[in-house]
């Protein structure tokens, strides 16, 4: 069952980690938000492969955006 990683801030994407196809364990760092600078790390919740990176590096995200799918 894939997993969805959402926004739970309005941020913007300072960094990006891992691309999609990777494959990630639970814990690992999949991109990096920035917002009110203070770097926030966006981390796996389970183990898969990373099927959908849906940010790029600079765009902005609002609470509830998608950022990743994990299958």
């Amino acid at each position: 069952m894939a997993e969805e990683i959402r926004a739970e801030m309005v941020a913007n994407v300072w960094k990006v980690v891992a691309t999609a196809g990777d494959t990630v364990s639970e814990g690992d760092t999949l991109v990096i938000l920035e917002s009110m600078k203070m770097e926030i790390p966006v981390l796996a919740e389970s183990d898969g492969v990373l099927r959908e990176l849906a940010v790029n590096e600079g765009d902005v995200v609002q609470d509830g955006d998608l950022i990743a799918v994990i299958e």
